[in-house]
């Protein structure tokens, strides 16, 4: 399961999305959806969406990929989500403190470039 932390993926880029947190957020997630229906990105995948962010995807699955809203801190949902699985897990993230939490748990980490590259950017 890639698991994603879409708040340190959508920021590490300056597009402007602070200015339209909601909208940057679609976008991503079409991306994302894209990107699994046409094989360029293996599935499962699942959004973490936080903030502001939540107004621009209603929760739940299509194309492979699945937008959960973190009713609260997005990294606590992310952990969560890593923590829960039955399988192998990677993390899509560049929080460091996250990171090494989510590694000793089991998941594996990759950078939001990785994901971005995977997206065309």
């Amino acid at each position: 399961m890639l698991v994603v932390d879409a708040a340190n993926v959508i920021g590490s880029r300056p597009t402007g999305w602070w200015k339209d947190r909601p909208g940057a957020a679609r976008a991503f997630v079409e991306r994302v959806r894209a990107a699994t229906r046409s094989g360029q990105l293996a599935g499962p995948v699942v959004v973490v969406l936080e903030g502001k962010a939540r107004d621009g995807v209603e929760p739940g699955a299509a194309d492979g990929v699945t937008v959960v809203h973190a009713p609260r801190s997005g990294d606590d949902k992310l952990l969560d989500l890593v923590t829960g699985s039955d399988g192998p897990v990677t993390l899509v993230s560049a929080d460091r403190a996250l990171c090494e939490k989510a590694e000793d748990l089991g998941a594996v980490i990759v950078r939001p470039g990785w994901l971005l590259g995977r997206l065309g950017e």
